[in-house]
């Protein structure tokens, strides 16, 4: 009986930091995870201007997407999806940065979105939807360990420290 109800208040303890009933500046979780979530906040965004401002997009000069083997309109179209890209990352990062800002209390929402993002990256794109390219593009080194990352920040910021826990 104590073993379920113990359970039961540790999942509605988890949920309601992951959806807190109110949004505000209140973060719980360890302040490493605060820390690395505030550098992942400012390496989207600046990758997202990258992708929006580069006269390619990124696609060949990043990602090394072989450009000059398409099609005029081909490459265009490309380019166009990558300045897209850029768009979204831009939103996703503002988002970030409003959470590392004004609303702290979300950043362990925020871990599960970015965690979400580069599984996805990872996993289902490479299989389903992949992209020839010359070389390996660096944002596809880096979302293993992103999401490795990103799991063990969401864990350290669900988690209490003992000096918050007063």
């Amino acid at each position: 009986m104590k073993s379920q109800l113990f359970e039961k208040l540790f999942k509605i303890k988890i949920i309601n930091r992951i959806l807190p009933q109110n949004i505000n500046n209140n973060y719980l979780g360890y302040d490493l995870a605060k820390f690395v979530f505030y550098i992942l906040t400012a390496i989207t965004l600046w990758r997202s201007q990258h992708h929006l401002f580069s006269p390619d997009g990124g696609a060949q000069s990043i990602a090394t997407i072989p450009l000059d083997t398409f099609t005029s309109s081909g490459a265009a179209a490309v380019i166009g999806v990558f300045g897209l890209w850029g768009l979204s990352q831009l939103i996703i990062g503002i988002l970030y940065l409003l959470t590392s800002l004004r609303y702290r209390a979300l950043i362990p929402l925020m871990y599960i979105l970015m965690c979400v993002e580069y599984c996805i990256r990872a996993f289902y794109f490479p299989n389903f939807k992949p992209i020839p390219t010359a070389g390996t593009a660096p944002g596809a080194l880096g979302n293993l360990p992103l999401i490795v990352i990103s799991l063990t920040m969401l864990i350290l910021s669900l988690l209490t420290p003992k000096k918050k826990r007063t």
